[in-house]
């Protein structure tokens, strides 16, 4: 049995009240992967810690990923050989260590399109295992292995086999991200940081030329507040050179914004076991299994327009459709799409100097990290990948507390993320917990692989009402106590919020979650106390959104896909 702390309605109002009386050590403004990471990485050091987000958890990059947790081939292939190696190290630390609740390993094949890939091929993936192998944590998953035209047919009955070579199959892992990132914020609140949702950074409090803090907006209380603490760390990714504008001085940092786009087709459009992985002209292509679905992408584009809601345009769908159906029997079309999403990579470059032209190239930039301190008592971080977000995270802290004798080294290498402990446990025990709960072994699965060992907190709602075992109306993989969950002990205010991140309804059902919309804002009404009027406005914005969204795809350029999707804009303005 668990005593996990929850993220509710409770804690966001005390951390409000935490976060507004006092002086923090380190205050967190961003909410993303590297936020969430930083947030635990300095509480668990001993250090008096808050986060603040202006809208929900991973609800910018973090959220929109490829979902991968990998070392990355492509920066094999650049020789950029301490990140694969720091990235692998980080992957086999996630899926061993501290999410193997959440993080899984999953196979790829490599095609080979010509005979003399193979040994160069299998060179550079050999190496990429043996970095694996050598690492400070285990590997935790297989070796690559060496494919051949009969068996790639086998494995991968839709792949057109008559132009290749065979194939190398190699493991990567993947990741629910905005799960991820939800945990590790929730890990943190445990360890008593005080996480607020919804709270908007206006602008620094400034001693002479020391940052000591923020001035914010409770957007929902709307509320003003002074947050004090002794460093602040912006970890706002793509809206890093929006905080600088608020520091004020010259830049440290310039981030530019390049677009990635993700098609969601069902698994029974593509006959294969494992995914795959090819090279484009601008990126890499990834198919990956995802349950019941295969993610396509990604494209790698940028972009300077809306950074809240990066849209996707025909033009981008038609991109990778064209690229996939090179190496598919039967072509993919529109028809075929049950999800799209977009998000925004944070890739840093040299700081501009007036009078320069820096172009529009995206795809060359390093996906290294960088932390700076523009001024004192100020830290920004910004660059990197989901995978090596703990390391991120870590390099902040100790930026923040270099100036601090005898400051407490990192942890986060030994702490476990909430759900970890007792997943292994629970996994054995599935057929018991199948049989006490009445619901399917699959069901059970599909809990303790979003849950761990949290699973308990999820099916003692089901004990209570039973009703909440049901599949949600719409989204029938889903079960309606996952959504009462999602508001109760995981932060979510919002059907947004439910419906895109705490589950993956609005990219893998068909209608895009419009049916699942209403059955899911009345599970949360009960939990946060709306009335129907409050309710019925929480699925009106649900619907705009998702038309907004489905008008920006119809449309050939970023411009006008730009100027379709702002038409819903959040629900809770800022």
């Amino acid at each position: 049995m668990t005593l996990a702390r929850a993220l509710d309605a409770d804690q966001r109002a005390d951390a409000l009240q935490q976060l507004g009386s006092g002086e923090l050590d380190v205050l967190v403004v961003g909410g993303g992967i590297v936020g969430a990471g930083a947030a635990l990485d300095a509480v668990t050091r001993g250090l008096k810690v808050g986060l603040v987000e202006q809208r929900d958890l991973a609800s910018g990059t973090s959220s929109r990923s490829s979902k991968l947790v990998h070392g990355g081939l492509r920066y094999l292939e650049m020789l950029d050989f301490a990140l694969v190696k720091e990235a692998l190290e980080e992957r086999g630390l996630l899926l061993t260590r501290l999410a193997p609740h959440l993080v899984r390993p999953v196979p790829f094949l490599y095609p080979l399109q010509h005979a003399w890939e193979r040994p160069y091929v299998g060179a550079g993936i050999a190496l990429y295992d043996g970095m694996a192998m050598t690492g400070k944590f285990d590997m935790g998953v297989p070796k690559h292995k060496h494919v051949f035209r009969k068996q790639l047919a086998r494995m991968a009955p839709d792949i057109r086999t008559d132009g290749l070579h065979g194939a190398i199959r190699y493991y990567d892992c993947q990741v629910d991200d905005a799960r991820l990132v939800m945990t590790i914020a929730r890990t943190a609140a445990n360890n008593g940081a005080h996480v607020a949702t919804r709270t908007k950074v206006t602008g620094f409090l400034r001693e002479g030329d020391r940052v000591v803090g923020v001035n914010a907006r409770d957007l929902e209380g709307q509320r003003d507040l002074e947050i004090r603490a002794r460093v602040v760390i912006n970890a706002a990714g793509v809206w890093t050179d929006e905080v600088q504008e608020l520091v004020g001085g010259e830049a440290q940092l310039d981030v530019d914004a390049s677009k990635g786009i993700h098609v969601v087709v069902p698994r029974d459009r593509i006959r294969s076991e494992c995914g795959f992985i090819t090279k484009t002209e601008k990126s890499v292509l990834f198919v990956i299994p995802w349950g019941q679905f295969w993610i396509i992408g990604t494209t790698d584009t940028p972009w300077d327009l809306d950074l809240a809601h990066p849209a996707a345009s025909r033009t981008d769908i038609d991109y990778l459709l064209g690229h996939v159906n090179q190496l598919l029997k039967d072509p993919l079309d529109h028809r075929d799409v049950v999800g799209v999403y977009a998000g925004l990579r944070p890739l840093l470059k040299a700081v501009k100097k007036q009078g320069e032209n820096n172009g529009g190239e995206t795809t060359k930039l390093s996906r290294e990290h960088t932390v700076a301190n523009p001024v004192p008592g100020l830290v920004l971080v910004a660059g990197g990948k989901l995978t090596t977000y703990r390391v991120m995270a870590k390099d902040a802290v100790d930026h923040a507390l270099r100036d601090v004798e005898h400051a407490p080294a990192s942890i986060t290498d030994r702490v476990p993320l909430m759900g970890a402990w007792g997943f292994e446990a629970r996994t054995n025990q599935r057929v018991a917990l199948s049989r006490s709960s009445g619901l399917d072994i699959g069901v059970v699965d599909h809990l303790l692989g979003r849950y761990g060992g949290l699973v308990d907190e999820v099916l003692a709602l089901i004990h209570r009402r039973p009703e909440l075992g049901e599949p949600l109306p719409g989204a029938e993989h889903y079960l309606r106590a996952e959504v009462l969950y999602a508001v109760t002990h995981e932060g979510a205010r919002h059907l947004d919020d439910v419906l895109a991140r705490r589950t993956r309804v609005s990219i893998e059902t068909p209608d895009r979650g419009i049916t699942a919309a209403r059955p899911a804002a009345e599970l949360m009404a009960e939990a946060l106390g709306w009335d129907d009027a409050q309710r019925d406005d929480e699925v009106d914005h649900y619907l705009r959104r998702v038309e907004a969204e489905r008008q920006s795809q119809l449309m050939p350029t970023d411009q006008e896909a730009d100027e379709a999707r702002v038409k819903a804009p959040d629900i809770v303005q800022a």
